[in-house]
C-alpha cells in the first residue's frame, strides 16, 4: 500500500493528539483512504517534555526546516500557532510544493491572501478546518455542504472560555473577576486572557468564516471588537429578567453588496438555540438561502477535538494525492467575482440594551428619554430597577430600543453622559435580531 508521510510542526497539546490519534487509528485510516498515512517527522523547540504519547526519538528534530525539507515528508502540519516563525514556514513549505494543514487562525486572518495566494500559484493543498471551532466541522461545511447557497447570516459562540465565564456569571450570580481567576485555576482561561476576554480570538474566527462565506479576505482591522472585560453582574441579571442570556457572539451579516463582521456581547432570547450553548462549548449557526438556519455544536478547543480535525484533513490531501488530483482540486479560499464593501460599525443598525445609572430626582427619566428620540433612537421599553449603591442618589434604568444606526447611539449615548443625568458611563449590548 501507498504511504504518504507527514512532518508535523509543533509538538504541543494538539500535536500530541494529532500523532496519538495517527497511531491509534492508523489501520482504520488506511483501510478508508486506500493508502497508509505514516508521520515522519517531528519538529519542536523542546524535544524533552512528556506529551504523553510514545513516538521514535530519531524523527524529532529541533530545526522545522529540516521536516520541510525531508523527501519522505508528503503533508506538513503547522501547528506552532502565531503568525511568526509559524508563517516562514508555511511559506516555506508551499514553495517546496507541499500541501499544508494548519490550525492557525491568527495566520489566516492577519495574512490569508499573502498564503492562500502562494497556495494558488504553487498548486497545492492548504486545509485548515481546525482554525475554527476545534472539532466543529464548520470550515468544511461552508466550503462544501453549503457551497451552492447564499449565506445570509453567521451567528457564532466561538470561544470557550468566554462562554464558561458568561455560564457562570449567569448561573451562579458570581462577579466576572472572581470566575475568570476560577477558570484560570481550571485552566479553561490563559495566565493573560485578553486574547479571549477582550473578543480578539473570536474576532480572527470571525474573519476567516467572512472569508469563506463571502469570498474575500476581511481586513482584520475592519472586525468591530468589544469583548466581556468586566461584565457587570447586574446586567447579567438584568438581561435575564428580560428573558435574554448574554453570550460574545460573532456576527456577520450579507445585505447586498454589504457585508458586516463584528464580535460583541449580546443578548440572546432565552428560547433560541444559542442561549442553550453553555460552559466551554462552541456553536455555530448559519442561515443559508436555500437551508435556512442549520447549527453546529460541539467542543470548540481541546487536544482530541482540534486533532480529530486535523487528521480529517489530512486524511482529505492523502485522497488527492493518492489520486493525483491535488492540483486540480481548490481547496483555498474561494474568490467572489463581485465587489464587495465592509460595512462600517457607524452604518450598522442594531436593537440594544442600554442600562444607566440615572440621578434619582423628578425629570432624570424624561430627559435622558429625550435625549435618545432627538439621535433618532426609538425606545421599545423602560424599566427603572431597584439596586443602586446605597446612598448614591443614582438608580439603575434599563431601556430596550428599536434598531438604530450605531452612529446614532453613539451620539445619544455621548449626549447622556455629558448631561449630568447620569453618574457612570451608560452600558449598551447588542440584542441578537432575526
Amino acid at each position: 500500500m501507498k504511504q504518504i508521510g507527514v512532518g508535523l510542526l509543533g509538538f504541543g497539546t494538539v500535536g500530541a493528539g494529532v500523532v496519538e490519534g495517527l497511531q491509534r487509528n492508523r489501520a482504520l485510516l488506511a483501510s478508508r483512504l486506500g493508502v497508509d498515512v505514516v508521520l515522519r517527522r517531528i519538529g519542536d523547540v523542546d524535544l524533552e517534555r512528556d506529551r504523553g504519547v510514545t513516538v521514535d526519538r530519531a524523527i524529532m528534530t529541533s530545526n522545522a526546516r529540516e521536516v520541510i525539507a525531508d523527501p519522505d515528508v508528503d503533508i506538513v502540519v503547522e501547528l506552532i500557532g502565531g503568525s511568526g516563525i509559524a508563517r516562514e514556514l508555511v511559506k516555506t513549505a508551499l514553495d517546496a510544493g507541499k500541501p499544508v494543514v494548519t490550525a492557525n487562525k491568527k495566520l489566516l486572518a492577519e495574512h490569508g491572501d499573502e498564503i492562500f495566494g502562494l497556495a494558488e500559484a504553487r498548486g497545492v493543498d492548504i486545509y485548515f478546518g481546525a482554525s475554527v471551532g476545534g472539532g466543529i466541522p464548520i470550515i468544511r461545511v461552508l466550503r462544501e455542504g453549503l457551497v451552492g447557497n447564499a449565506v445570509r447570516r453567521i451567528h457564532g459562540i466561538l470561544n470557550g472560555t468566554c462562554n464558561y465565564i458568561l455560564t457562570r456569571m449567569e448561573g451562579e450570580g458570581l462577579p466576572f473577576d472572581s470566575v475568570l481567576a476560577e477558570a484560570q485555576r481550571a485552566g479553561y482561561a490563559e495566565a493573560n486572557p485578553a486574547l479571549d476576554i477582550d473578543g480578539h480570538d473570536t474576532a480572527h474566527k470571525a474573519a476567516i468564516l467572512a472569508s469563506l462565506a463571502h469570498g474575500f479576505q476581511v481586513p482584520l482591522q475592519d472586525v468591530a471588537v468589544e469583548g466581556i472585560r468586566g461584565l457587570d453582574g447586574m446586567d447579567v441579571r438584568f438581561a435575564r429578567e428580560l428573558g435574554y442570556r448574554i453570550k460574545l457572539l460573532a456576527v456577520i451579516v450579507r445585505d447586498g453588496q454589504e457585508v458586516e463582521v463584528r464580535v460583541h456581547p449580546t443578548l440572546v432570547p432565552q428560547g433560541h438555540m444559542l442561549a442553550s450553548v453553555s460552559g466551554v462549548f462552541n456553536a455555530i449557526m448559519v442561515r443559508g438561502d436555500m437551508t435556512g438556519d442549520t447549527l453546529y455544536y460541539g467542543r470548540g478547543a481541546g487536544r482530541e477535538p482540534t486533532a480529530s480535525t486535523v487528521i480529517g484533513d489530512i486524511a482529505d490531501i492523502a485522497r488527492n494525492l493518492r489520486a493525483r488530483q491535488a492540483r486540480h482540486r481548490r481547496a483555498v479560499q474561494p474568490v467572489s467575482d463581485e465587489p464587495v464593501r465592509m460595512r462600517p460599525l457607524a452604518e450598522v443598525q442594531s436593537a440594544c440594551y442600554l442600562r444607566l445609572m440615572v440621578k434619582d430626582q423628578a425629570g432624570s427619566l424624561g430627559r435622558f428619554t429625550s435625549i435618545l428620540g432627538a439621535n433618532d433612537v426609538s425606545i421599545a421599553a423602560v424599566l427603572q430597577k431597584p439596586g443602586g449603591p446605597a446612598g448614591g442618589g443614582f438608580v439603575p434604568v434599563v431601556a430596550l430600543t428599536h434598531r438604530a444606526r450605531e452612529a446614532c447611539l453613539d451620539a445619544a449615548l455621548a449626549e447622556i453622559q455629558a448631561s449630568g443625568v447620569v453618574s457612570e458611563t451608560p452600558v449598551r449590548l447588542r440584542l441578537l435580531e432575526e
